[in-house]
């Protein structure tokens, strides 16, 4: 997996590596970058937690943000999450 190389349907994307972090704290640290974008932008979180793929869903699921996608490839967990408008 590479490092995105930002996407035409988003006005900004943002890249977080939380790669060999264990729950909480993938949710955590991308909780804070969230919170420093504006509405619409997308934070595309790279983790190797396991446990990444129920918390993230979850974490959206309850912030209102959306799961654009996720995926896995080689033990390396990729969402991406499209910040809430306001």
């Amino acid at each position: 997996m590479s490092e995105p190389d930002g996407n035409a349907d988003c006005a900004e994307e943002t890249y977080l590596d939380v790669t060999g972090l264990l729950c909480p704290l993938p949710v955590l640290k991308a909780r804070k970058v969230l919170a420093g974008l504006p509405p619409g932008a997308v934070l595309t979180v790279d983790s190797t937690d396991p446990a990444a793929v129920i918390d993230f869903p979850h974490f959206c699921s309850e912030t209102g943000h959306s799961l654009v996608d996720q995926g896995e490839a080689d033990g390396v967990y990729r969402f991406r999450i499209r910040r809430k408008d306001g």
